[in-house]
């Protein structure tokens, strides 16, 4: 029987004089995806932002001439499908009515909800992991970070020109291009940085970055202008989940709207209930959920020298 839980799985647990079991929970990193993302409820199978662009500069006008009228139109959809993500067990009468270890059982349970966390924590951590991936693009079809986002003003970039490893002249390199950004008609729009996003590898460089009273790394006097000026406002945020391959990858979240966005859809926490016909206990938990981006310029990075 594939899938449940028999005596066979524990045997020890029929048996008195085990100390103590071990190997199923451990503590927990908090909940980092909310880092990552604006989390939003639904109620529907998929959600859409649509695009609406704006007007361009207005024209000279000259006297005793006739007005010039623009336009706007609809731009691209982003779509956020929902995906169920279960797990479940099966735990024979046998095994229940001889293990001699309550403890064993009650654990389940965590051990559940343990891996529900943790693959909410994988797949929205997936969404950075494919920034640069051509496989993995958004509504304007093209991959999170690019240097070729299409707009009616003029491609845009998103990322460095010239890929970099997280350092202090990047990071000011970063926030030189955000405050050049622009809209779909080549406005200028004020989006700020506000967090930085970094796999564990870059932790400490990225506390002596941002924490040095002077330029980091250096012998020189001069002060530390990304920790004076306060470019980082909602600090760090260390992502465990980012890929264990490339893990020179980093990113900056703006205060951009409707940039990186999740849903939660349906929540079922553990479920519990027996089967008639075998007497076997059977609980399950249910989430559905999705992440993605609506407008790219949520996000700004570098996938890395």
């Amino acid at each position: 029987m594939a899938g449940v839980i028999m005596t066979g799985n524990h045997p020890k647990a029929l048996w008195p004089g085990v100390r103590a079991w071990w190997g199923r929970v451990y503590d927990e990193h908090t909940v980092e995806y909310t880092a990552l993302f604006d989390m939003e409820g639904s109620t529907r199978d998929y959600e859409e932002d649509v695009q609406v662009t704006g007007f361009g500069l207005a024209p000279v006008k000259n006297e005793g001439s006739s007005i010039s009228y623009d336009s706007e139109s609809q731009g691209y959809t982003s779509r956020y499908s929902h995906v169920a993500y279960a797990l479940g067990y099966a735990v024979t009468f046998e095994e229940i009515d001889d293990n001699l270890y309550e403890v064993v059982g009650k654990r389940r349970g965590q051990a559940n909800a343990f891996s529900q966390r943790q693959t909410k924590e994988v797949v929205a951590s997936q969404v950075y992991n494919r920034c640069v991936s051509s496989s993995y693009t958004g509504g304007d079809g093209v991959a999170l970070l690019s240097t070729a986002h299409p707009a009616k003003g003029g491609a845009w970039s998103n990322m460095l020109a010239t890929t970099a490893d997280l350092s202090e002249s990047s990071l000011e390199d970063i926030c030189i291009q955000i405050a050049g950004a622009t809209n779909d008609r080549g406005l200028k729009i004020a989006i700020q940085p506000r967090k930085l996003i970094i796999h564990r590898q870059d932790m400490f460089e990225a506390a002596r970055i941002l924490k040095s009273l002077n330029q980091s790394g250096t012998a020189n006097n001069d002060t530390n202008a990304l920790r004076v000026m306060n470019m980082f406002p909602e600090g760090v945020a260390v992502n465990h989940y980012l890929a264990e391959t490339g893990t020179d990858a980093w990113f900056v979240r703006t205060n951009c709207p409707r940039g990186m966005i999740g849903y939660d859809r349906r929540s079922v926490p553990l479920k519990q209930e027996n089967d008639f016909d075998t007497m076997n206990a059977k609980a399950m938990s249910y989430e559905r959920y999705s992440f993605g981006w609506t407008d790219p310029r949520g996000i700004y990075g570098s996938a890395g020298a």
